[in-house]
């Protein structure tokens, strides 16, 4: 009822990351999937749904959302993968994540990341003026597989990307979001 909006039912075919995403469950915990549902994503789409963030649901609910959406954990599936942490140890630097992009977006996303035949555009400003820092580097390590875009394992055969280099990509990307929200050039 509050996230299948976005995040589609069960937790896959929406807008939004898969809540339902086996390699979304294996770096996101209990902690950070309640943190999300009480407080929401500030200055992005994701709401506070708790009574004490100002919205409808108390603590029982919150706590059935964070069960509902563990019980799609499939820790299997991404065991011995040497997973990132959810959050970055160390700020990402744009210039080597500008190297980073080259090395394991480009080929999708085109060179200068506006997308072509095999991936949309990672740059438009609408876009990232949608997604937190957070959202960009969660995708980038869980990939959008359900639209074809491979996680951080699989974007270069046999090199999956460091955690540094997750960190400096999406900080490449970060500084491609608008200032102003549609304000594009500002």
């Amino acid at each position: 009822n509050n996230c299948a909006a976005c995040h589609g039912p069960e937790g896959k075919d929406g807008a939004a990351i898969p809540l339902g995403d086996p390699l979304f469950l294996a770096i996101a915990d209990d902690a950070v999937i309640r943190r999300t549902a009480t407080t929401g994503v500030p200055g992005f789409l994701t709401p506070a749904f708790a009574v004490s963030a100002g919205g409808m649901l108390t603590d029982k609910p919150i706590d059935a959302i964070v069960t509902g959406i563990r019980s799609w954990a499939k820790p299997d599936r991404v065991s011995g993968s040497g997973l990132p942490p959810y959050s970055a140890e160390a700020p990402g630097d744009p210039t080597r994540g500008a190297e980073v992009y080259a090395t394991y977006c480009s080929s999708c996303h085109e060179p200068d990341g506006r997308g072509g035949q095999k991936a949309s555009s990672i740059v438009d400003g609408s876009y990232l003026s949608l997604v937190s820092d957070q959202q960009l580097r969660t995708i980038v390590i869980a990939g959008r597989p359900e639209l074809g875009a491979p996680d951080r394992r699989n974007n270069v055969p046999g090199h999956p990307m460091a955690a540094q280099e997750l960190a400096d990509v999406a900080a490449w990307l970060a500084v491609r979001s608008p200032q102003v929200p549609g304000h594009p050039d500002l």
